[in-house]
């Protein structure tokens, strides 16, 4: 029952690893996360959207001489949604163990 309780936004892989990554960093650009996760552009950029409607992230827009630069916070609320999806796997785990 406890993995009915897991946030699907948390849930996928490449979010998991994006909210993860933010979780221990105040902030990293665009580009450092393509690099760290080894992914697209395309998979970030649709992965961070739907972090930042959830309103698990922050996205900070700003320039760096004439060149746009994209970084990424996690909020608050990101942090208590990480913080819950991994106390649930916990239980899980638990679960697991006693049978």
């Amino acid at each position: 029952m406890e993995a009915k309780r897991l946030d699907p936004v948390i849930h996928e892989r490449m979010r998991l690893a994006i909210i993860s990554a933010l979780a221990v960093s105040d902030k990293l650009s665009f580009n450092e996360l393509r690099g760290l996760l080894e992914t697209s552009d395309g998979n970030i950029s649709i992965h961070t959207r739907r972090l930042e409607e959830a309103g698990y992230i922050q996205v900070l827009k700003s320039f760096s001489g004439r060149m746009p630069k994209t970084e990424y916070a996690i909020t608050p609320e990101g942090k208590k949604s990480l913080v819950g999806y991994l106390e649930t796997m916990q239980q899980i785990i638990r679960s697991q163990n006693k049978n």
